[in-house]
Parts: C-alpha cells; sequence; structure tokens
C-alpha cells in the first residue's frame, strides 16, 4: 500500500493496517476483546437473540447468522475484490456468524464456473483475507464446503433459471457426474454415476477442503448436504462418511455444521407415488449426526427446524432460515414466542435480507431495544461519538 494510504488509515477496531507507532502487542490485545451486546437505555432485560452461545471453541456474540449465498463471481474458484467487500461489510455490522457461500472441494463440483473454490491449496491465501479482517472486527467467519453434484456446470441464476454452462462458458458438461446417470432436470446436464474409486475421492477432497479451510482461518465449517447436490442425493450413508471423516479432521475446538433439506415436498403431491425424503427422516438423520459430532446445522424453515428440535433437544443446536425478515420474528423464533408450549431454536440465520441490508443484525437490534458495537468508522454516526475533551489528543490507538 502507498505510504500515503498508510497515514489516512485510522485502525480504530483493528483493521490489519495499523499505524507504525501501535505496539504489536496493543493491538492484538485489542482485536481480542470481547464485544458486549447490551440493553438500550430504558431496557431491563437483552433480547434472547442476543445472548451469545459457546459451540465448542467459539462464542458467538448473538445468535443471528448470515446464511450462504452463491456470488457467482469467483474465477478458477479465486475469490476477487467483490467477495472481499461482500463480506467484509457484514462483518463490520454485528452478526454472531459470516458464512462464505457454497465453496466446491473439486472443480467439477461447482455450481458454476464462477463458484467459489477449496480445491487448490492456492485457494487458501485468498480465503485468508475473508478470515483475518472479520476476525480483525471481532466477528466469527465460517466456510460452507460442497458439491453440486448432478447440478454443476450450469450458469448464474440470473443469466438462466438452469441453462447449461458449456465448454465455451467455462463449464464441463461432459464431466457431470451424480449417483445416477439421471439427470437434475430436462436442461440441466446428462451426469454419469459415479464409480467407488469417485466417491473415495470425494470423501478425500471434502477432507482435503476442511484442512485448507482451517489453514485459512475459519471459525467454523459447514457441510452442504441440501437442496438436491450430490450428497443429499446419496442420502444417509455418504452424508454420514463425510461427517464423520471431516469431523476427524478438524480441530476439537472448530465446530462442525450441517446443512440439509428437511423434506423434498413429493409426499404432499399427488401426482408422485414414489417415495420421497420426509420430515421424519430428517429427524432421524439429525440424531445421527449429533452422535458423529456434529454440533449445528441444518438450516430449515421454522416449522421444520421446531420439529426437529423437539426431537434433538439438547444434542444438537438446530437453526432456522427462510423469510426472516425483522427482529420480532427473529426473537420469537429463538424465545419461543408467546406460546408456553412452543419450542425455540437455538439460532436464526438470514440470507437475502443481508444481500438487502448489510446492516439487518444492527436493524434487528433496534428492533429489539438492544444496542450492540459496530466497526467505529460506521458508529460514530450514530451515537458513537467520543466525549468532548478540552485537552489536545495525543495518542491515537
Amino acid at each position: 500500500m502507498d505510504a500515503h494510504l498508510k497515514k489516512r488509515i485510522h485502525p480504530h477496531h483493528c483493521v490489519p493496517v495499523s499505524r507504525s507507532e501501535t505496539p504489536a502487542g496493543e493491538k492484538a490485545k485489542k482485536c481480542a476483546s470481547t464485544i458486549f451486546n447490551v440493553p438500550a437505555k430504558g431496557r431491563q432485560a437483552r433480547a434472547q437473540a442476543f445472548h451469545p452461545l459457546t459451540i465448542r471453541g467459539v462464542t458467538m456474540q448473538n445468535r443471528i447468522w448470515v446464511s450462504p449465498m452463491c456470488q457467482y463471481s469467483a474465477h478458477e474458484g479465486f475469490h476477487n475484490l467483490w467477495h472481499t467487500t461482500h463480506y467484509g461489510g457484514m462483518a463490520q455490522r454485528g452478526p454472531g456468524l459470516v458464512m462464505l457461500e457454497a465453496t466446491a472441494v473439486q472443480a467439477n463440483g461447482r455450481i458454476t464456473p464462477e463458484d467459489s473454490g477449496i480445491w487448490l491449496d492456492a485457494h487458501v491465501d485468498e480465503l485468508r483475507k475473508h478470515t483475518q479482517f472479520a476476525h480483525s472486527q471481532n466477528a466469527l467467519i465460517a466456510i460452507q464446503l460442497a458439491h453440486a453434484g448432478r447440478k454443476a456446470s450450469t450458469v448464474a441464476p440470473w443469466l438462466s433459471s438452469a441453462a447449461v454452462a458449456t465448454h465455451e462458458a467455462g463449464g464441463w458438461p461432459d464431466n457431470v457426474y451424480g449417483p445416477s446417470d439421471v439427470p437434475f432436470g430436462e436442461n440441466y446436464p446428462t451426469p454419469r454415476a459415479m464409480t467407488l474409486a469417485e466417491i473415495d475421492q470425494l470423501k478425500e477432497d471434502f477432507v482435503l477442503g476442511a484442512r485448507r479451510a482451517v489453514a485459512a482461518g475459519f471459525d467454523v465449517v459447514e457441510l452442504h448436504f441440501a437442496h438436491g447436490y450430490l450428497v443429499f442425493e446419496n442420502r444417509t450413508r455418504l452424508a454420514l462418511e463425510l461427517v464423520e471423516a471431516v469431523r476427524a479432521a478438524l480441530p476439537e475446538e472448530t465446530p462442525l455444521f450441517v446443512r440439509i433439506s428437511a423434506t423434498e415436498w413429493l409426499d404432499t403431491n399427488p401426482d408422485y407415488q414414489g417415495e420421497s425424503w420426509t420430515l421424519d427422516d430428517t429427524v432421524r438423520l439429525a440424531h445421527l449426526f449429533a452422535e458423529r459430532g456434529v454440533k449445528g446445522g441444518p438450516g430449515y424453515q421454522a416449522p421444520f427446524a421446531k420439529a426437529i428440535k423437539r426431537a434433538v433437544g439438547d444434542k444438537l443446536l438446530v437453526s432456522t432460515v427462510g423469510s426472516i425478515k425483522d427482529g420480532v420474528l427473529a426473537e420469537e423464533l429463538i424465545s419461543g414466542g408467546k406460546d408456553e408450549n412452543d419450542t425455540p431454536v437455538d439460532l436464526v440465520a438470514a440470507g437475502r435480507m443481508f444481500q438487502k441490508n448489510p446492516g439487518l443484525v444492527w436493524q434487528w437490534a433496534d428492533d429489539l431495544g438492544t444496542s450492540i458495537q459496530v466497526a467505529h468508522q460506521i458508529g460514530w454516526g450514530f451515537g458513537g461519538r467520543g466525549g468532548k475533551t478540552k485537552t489536545p489528543v495525543s495518542n491515537i490507538p
């Protein structure tokens, strides 16, 4: 960075570009400080959504987190300035956890040619930029590991909802595989059925992806088993084998999350007569995940999340997601609402709402009368000014 730019940066909240006179030890101490969520003036109790939650070796400052949302903006799996500003803008504004988008453990496991990747050691350096900045904001950051299976080699959704990405568009339509040779839909590539050797390689690549995630500094690793992608189509056997392998590769203090689809919605379709995945299957699978060291995850709409939470109790942390648009609803989901027989969930995730408003947690805190700490560069204009002093300031931390 040019010298004149360095002089203009004031690291009030530990951005990793600091003045030369700031001692490294003092900077590290500030970065490790705890951010507290406190009731606003006139409020007696802190909203349940803003109570901290400790999972293995990490503590979320609140129970609202950013759900993974594909940006379809990478090149050969590598992130760029779009990703830096996108995730950094949310990390500055107080979520309990920011989850990076679905990140492919194999090149042919991308949904589109522009998907995020972690199949190369070289991907780690770009990914590490996210963790360094998030940690400078006292924010936790996670990554979702994925393989698209038979839904791979398509194009970004703003171009088409299901079009194949050809070789000319950077795709690999003749190198798509899945649990069978049946395409996901009429406009999708025709996959080939995976061999046993390819299944073994897939498991190894998920493990390698998890190790790279740890090397990049992520606080939480999530496995993407939802949305009709590869692992969901293999049902429980491959999912459990991947959970066991990845859990064994992670440090003890690193939580493992799993995202699954609670239902295929086919059991309520009168035109469909075959078998399908139902909520009862998900409940059984959740118990199996808990037995294998999964600490959190399944993201479903609220009724499904509550049913699973009732079934698993304290064995597994359960998060809900889907059209949660205000802090009052988030608080009802986490506190149990007004009905004493209601089942509270542990966490609330939002995706599209964060796309629309990176300061969503800040807004929800206002909805619930809770104050949170955000970056000084942002918060000073919202009641975060320092008090007036009679003496000149001679030390800028």
